[in-house]
């Protein structure tokens, strides 16, 4: 079992979306979040003071698939269509899941996914 963290810029969030579902990808959770990579941060002018913003809202999603296969296409999709080409694009995380349980159901690992 896979997990697969992609950190992206909130305005691509629905079209990631809509295409892990075209994908066939049926569940995920997004959490609104803030940080920065390279970048470090930007400036930017309000009434006429400059001011930095150390930290770039952003959008993690989490998705648990069941095999490297599934996790190989969630990556891609996610790669191809968050992709803008400019600075904070974001990154993909994938990681080992050692055990899955459904509380309500007592179902564990790929059954509880």
């Amino acid at each position: 079992m896979k997990k697969i963290e992609a950190v992206i810029k909130p305005f691509k969030l629905e079209d990631v979306k809509d295409a892990l579902i075209e994908a066939g990808i049926e569940g995920m959770t997004i959490s609104e979040v803030k940080g920065y990579g390279r970048q470090q941060g930007h400036s930017e002018l309000y009434r006429g003071a400059e001011y930095v913003v150390d930290f770039i809202p952003k959008v993690k999603i989490e998705i648990y698939v069941s095999s490297q296969e599934y996790a190989d296409i969630v990556v891609k999709t996610i790669q191809e269509t968050a992709k803008t080409g400019k600075i904070g694009d974001g990154k993909i995380f994938v990681s080992d899941v050692n055990r899955v349980v459904r509380i309500r159901t007592d179902e564990e690992d790929e059954e509880a996914l």
